[in-house]
């Protein structure tokens, strides 16, 4: 059995009129930038290139030392200032020298390694730093010298169960501690949320 299907009227379809030209011209002008975003975007990437610096490290502080003439501030954690103190049974302790002290025995004169592509506002490359297979970051949480700074929270907790380094005693949180020395720099956290501020500067900065 076959079944047939009433056919209706066709429809006709006419061609659709030419654009007009303000309309050609609007589309061209979005093709041109959509283009123009292409090419600041392939011409920034470099500022994204990791670098690698390696060699002899002079070590200025807890959380930032010097490649021949690249200065490494280390990323994702914060050490007492070099001047600044802490306080243990009742007394003050020159923290900021100890955490430098603790960085030295972690390098034990071994060549160091830092990669890392972001900046600070004082041109401080933040690098991921190692000595042999030492991850010298993660290290000086471990050992209580350096606070989390944007990372390695969980090294953190771990050295203020332990009362190790600085959590020995009280201190000042080294950001605080800056805030209240005015001659001293002032740093943001070097999390997830300002890279992602650095890298959208980076693709609109045009010098």
């Amino acid at each position: 059995m076959s079944r047939s299907w009433p056919r209706g009227p066709r429809r006709r379809y006419a061609p659709r009129p030419p654009r007009n030209l303000w309309r050609r011209l609007l589309d061209y002008g979005l093709t041109a930038i959509v283009l123009g975003l292409f090419i600041l975007v392939a011409a920034r990437l470099d500022r994204f290139e990791t670098r690698k610096e390696q060699g002899t490290a002079i070590v200025n502080d807890g959380d930032s030392l010097t490649l021949g003439t690249e200065r490494i501030r280390m990323r994702g954690i914060d050490a007492p200032e070099y001047t600044q103190t802490c306080r243990k049974e009742s007394a003050d302790y020159p923290c900021g020298r100890l955490a430098r002290q603790s960085l030295v025995r972690l390098i034990a004169n071994r060549p160091v390694s830092c990669r890392g592509w972001q900046r600070d506002r004082y041109g401080r490359l933040l690098g991921d730093c190692k000595a042999g297979d030492t991850d010298l970051n993660r290290a000086q949480v471990q050992a209580g010298w350096a606070v989390a700074f944007g990372d390695f929270e969980t090294e953190e907790t771990v050295a203020r169960a332990a009362k190790i380094g600085i959590w020995a005693g009280s201190f000042e949180e080294p950001q605080d501690w800056r805030d209240s020395h005015h001659d001293q720099p002032t740093e943001r956290k070097h999390g997830a949320l300002p890279s992602l501020g650095d890298a959208l500067r980076e693709l609109v900065r045009f010098w």
